[in-house]
């Protein structure tokens, strides 16, 4: 879009942009506790588009959507740095939730039950339910799993909340990695799968997805942690 003096017209490019800074920011808020506002987030990115219409340069051979999509991004993780967004014991309430997961994987010999999960925490349901809302999901596969390394906290945030273009699909090239993840997903249970489909094939928010599945935003929100803590705890093995 150029105005009549052949320049960029940045007012028109950034009303055409703003579906994508709301579609970058609501897919993020799954992945973030419910401290973090999704408007925030907005207007975060906002600047980093302006930014982008600032930097870009047509000659770098680089779609302009593309490289917004970075720097919105970008913009976004380095407000979230700045206002540490995640403590430590929603970090430690994660990786709780992922071992007790395990532990009845191998004692069941089944996927467990969300009241069994919360039993073997020693939560009530409602509690557990709470946990999973506070800590959201994450990424399903982190590469300082797949080397066994000690979770390193400076660039935790980078893993959680990275690109979901590049992470975690760019780590799963792997053809065995792959077919683990797609043996996983087979056994979630039928609602979870199908928040999953939704979410990440189908490229719904949590609050459209609540609309199909006609339950609030926070339950889905729940049932997302859970699949990935699931999946997390299923694919710690490959």
């Amino acid at each position: 879009m150029y105005t009549a003096k052949g320049q960029l017209d940045r007012d028109a490019l950034i009303r055409q942009y703003q579906p994508l800074v709301r579609r970058l920011a609501h897919h993020m808020m799954a992945k973030l506790p419910h401290s973090v506002e999704v408007d925030d987030l907005i207007q975060v990115g906002l600047i980093g588009l302006t930014d982008a219409l600032s930097r870009f340069e047509a000659t770098q051979g680089v779609q302009f959507e593309t490289f917004a999509t970075q720097r919105i991004r970008g913009a976004m993780l380095d407000e979230l740095r700045d206002t540490d967004w995640m403590s430590r014991s929603s970090r430690k309430g994660q990786k709780d939730i992922e071992i007790a997961m395990r532990r009845l994987e191998h004692t069941l010999g089944r996927t467990p039950l969300e009241s069994e999960i919360a039993r073997e925490m020693g939560l009530s349901l409602a509690d557990y339910q709470a946990l999973l809302g506070k800590v959201r999901g994450t990424q399903l596969v982190y590469l300082e799993d797949m080397h066994g390394n000690n979770e390193d906290e400076d660039n935790y945030l980078d893993r959680h909340v990275a690109d979901s273009e590049a992470d975690p699909l760019n780590l799963l090239r792997d053809q065995r990695l792959r077919s683990a993840l797609v043996s996983a997903i087979k056994t979630l249970p039928e609602r979870e799968q199908f928040i999953m489909s939704m979410y990440y094939e189908q490229d719904m928010n949590l609050k459209e997805i609540a609309a199909v599945l006609d339950v609030t935003e926070s339950r889905v929100c729940q049932l997302h942690s859970q699949s990935i803590a699931r999946l997390r705890a299923k694919m710690r093995a490959h």
